[in-house]
């Protein structure tokens, strides 16, 4: 402001003051108007005299030739999943013009205020919405095109997969019952499901006579809770240790069991195989011992020893309600030392055990089989609430309380925390020792007979 006013001062001065020289004094005038004008532009607009060495001259291009508008042009086309042309975006379904530049992802453009065109696929422009503040990050997705993440992403989200996949598919679980006749088989099993699978839907009635030889009867039903459907198959052996003579009587379940990994096998083998095989395999052989209170029968010892090899075997105490809590325990052990003297190994095994949770878990069950149970298929009423259970003269017998029986569990061990497993071990163990074997001995797989059926050595 001072250098304005002596500006003025300067150029009033020199005005009113005589100079010798008429050319001096012109000139004078001159250049401190000069000055007094330049400080005035200084003052007055300092941000006007930027420092001009920067400035480029803009670039001359010549102008491009714009092709013709085809008639669809603005309408989406069906094929594509690009939205339609936006006046001012630059999207467009035709192909890019020349004078658009690609620009590198993450780069940014000559100018911050115009749309960055990406190369993003051959025959389509996608003109990118610069960001706030102005600047454009090519390869970031924008709202009006460009895939997001809707959810969580992880590898742990394959078990929601396998889920969704299983419950499609459903689940197959096959159980076999071996007793006396009269020890309640089929009365647990429809206490496990809860639901009727005995063996009245199989055609076997309690007015029958006994079968003089053992029989093999499955019946299957297709369970459905809480949207998880289950085909279970219960076979039956109505017969079994029935009779006077019971030599060999376990070779029709022995053979029962074999001629399902027979089928197995056949379908894995073939050239074209099904989608998905049947799986007609025993999973689980629920074993029931009488209670007598003593000592294993020999047909109990020989059953288990023979069959333990092919098949899990579960071994339970039938009725348990007919001795008392001191005879349970002394049984219980008594059989278990019995089944250790013979080599007799029952579901779990040891060897089976894949780490050390799995052998805590295991060892608790091991300790506590064979299960001691009474099954029932009638509610009554205690304490204001209906449960399963034996009405007897002193009082009621509860299925699913703790303190009268073990059904419990060895419903929780069958279903909840084992049931998958008796499937593994029956795939990978047992059906792997029958196939193998089958292999080994035979040199392949049996031929084909003329009238269709598959020929057993078994």
């Amino acid at each position: 402001m001072l250098f304005l006013y002596l500006a003025q001062i300067c150029y009033l001065m020199c005005t009113f003051i005589p100079f010798r020289t008429p050319n001096l004094h012109v000139g004078f005038i001159f250049f401190s108007g000069l000055v007094s004008g330049y400080l005035c532009i200084l003052f007055l607009c300092p941000s006007s005299l930027a420092d001009m060495s920067d400035v480029v001259p803009p670039e001359v291009r010549p102008k491009p030739a714009v092709p013709a508008k085809p008639p669809n042009v603005g309408a989406p086309s069906p094929s594509s999943s690009f939205p339609p042309q936006i006046p001012g975006l630059g999207v467009g379904s035709g192909p890019a013009p020349p004078s658009a530049i690609p620009v590198p992802i993450g780069s940014h453009g000559p100018s911050h205020g115009a749309s960055h065109v990406l190369g993003h696929a051959p025959g389509h422009a996608v003109g990118h919405v610069p960001q706030s503040g102005g600047h454009g990050h090519g390869g970031s997705h924008s709202s009006s095109g460009g895939s997001t993440l809707l959810g969580y992403i992880g590898i742990d989200t394959i078990i929601e997969q396998m889920r969704k996949k299983t419950m499609k598919t459903g689940f197959e679980f096959n159980i076999m019952v071996v007793g006396h006749s009269g020890l309640g088989k089929s009365t647990l099993v429809n206490t496990l499901f809860k639901s009727q699978v005995s063996r009245k839907s199989a055609g076997w009635a309690r007015d029958e006579k006994i079968p003089k030889t053992v029989e093999i009867k499955s019946v299957s039903h297709v369970i459905e809770e809480g949207g998880v459907k289950m085909k279970l198959t219960v076979v039956d052996t109505p017969g079994f240790g029935d009779q006077i003579n019971n030599d060999n009587c376990w070779e029709p379940i022995s053979k029962y069991i074999n001629e399902q990994f027979e089928k197995f096998l056949k379908e894995e083998v073939n050239i074209t195989r099904k989608k998905r095989i049947p799986d007609t395999r025993v999973h689980c052989c629920i074993y029931f011992i009488s209670p007598t209170g003593h000592t294993l029968r020999q047909l109990d010892m020989e059953f288990m020893k023979r069959l333990s090899h092919s098949v899990n075997i579960i071994p339970v105490i039938a009725k348990a309600d007919t001795m008392t809590i001191e005879e349970r325990q002394e049984f219980k052990q008594r059989v278990r030392k019995e089944l250790e003297m013979s080599g007799i190994e029952f579901y779990p095994q040891k060897e089976f055990d894949d780490d050390m949770e799995d052998k805590s878990d295991n060892d608790k069950i091991r300790e506590t089989m064979p299960f001691a149970v009474v099954g029932s298929d009638k509610e009554y009423q205690v304490n204001n609430k209906r449960v399963l259970g034996r009405k007897t003269a002193w009082g009621i017998v509860e299925v699913e309380n703790p303190n009268h029986c073990e059904f419990a569990q060895l419903r929780d061990f069958l279903i909840r925390s084992h049931l998958q497993d008796l499937k593994e071990v029956t795939h990978n163990i047992h059906y792997e020792t029958y196939r193998a074997k089958r292999l080994n001995d035979n040199g392949g797989l049996h031929p084909i007979s003329t009238n269709g059926t598959h020929d057993s050595n078994l």
